[in-house]
């Protein structure tokens, strides 16, 4: 299996913005790699990021999964990729509505990368605002990148929520979602144009 560049690309951009472009080039040769950059549009095989992402966490002293989540806040909330926080902000104007547009997140990330193949993702609503994320990715661990991103948007949104990712049943990863307010605090300003986005 080959992993689309453009993941690659995030892990590096989320090291290089967070700790530094020497702790990039450090974990890059920990990985036993001969470069220091991902192209967004090219394949790599699938050890490559599992190498990237062990030898982060060995640089850093960090569990990845806390790594993983990291990464998933990074990718909602840093300026560098307000291009994918407008493309998951799509999903609806409140928190509850994003979150009943996860299914069709990896049909519109590829109207953006028709090749990139984002892991399928199913909602359960168990009612009294409670849900269930299922994650069905070939790389374990992408659940904790979802815990991040949506704790994020949430934020985003001004939601209260907690968040638990409860590990992998059957070749899912599963995250149960508990909405405590829709409202709780006023979110990030977000409009259609995107000339618009303050």
């Amino acid at each position: 299996m080959d992993m689309h560049g453009l993941i690659n690309r995030a892990i590096e951009r989320f090291v290089r913005d967070t700790y530094g472009r020497d702790v990039w080039g450090t974990v890059m040769r920990r990985a036993g790699l001969d470069y220091t950059e991902f192209e967004a549009m090219l394949t790599y095989e699938e050890h490559v990021t599992h190498d990237v992402l062990g030898a982060l966490a060995d640089v850093l002293g960090r569990p990845l999964q806390d790594i993983l989540e990291d990464i998933g806040t990074y990718l909602v909330s840093h300026p560098n990729v307000e291009a994918l926080r407008r493309l998951l902000r799509f999903g609806g104007p409140t928190f509850t509505e994003f979150l009943h547009s996860l299914d069709d997140l990896p049909a519109r990330a590829r109207l953006a990368v028709p090749d990139l193949a984002l892991p399928e993702l199913e909602l359960r609503e168990r009612g009294d605002g409670r849900f269930s994320a299922l994650c069905r990715s070939r790389t374990p661990g992408f659940g904790h990148v979802m815990v991040g991103l949506l704790r994020a948007l949430a934020d985003d949104y001004g939601a209260l929520v907690l968040l638990d990712h409860k590990g992998r049943r059957d070749g899912l990863e599963v995250i149960e979602i508990r909405l405590l307010a829709v409202e709780h605090a006023s979110g990030r300003r977000f409009d259609l144009g995107v000339g618009a986005v303050k």
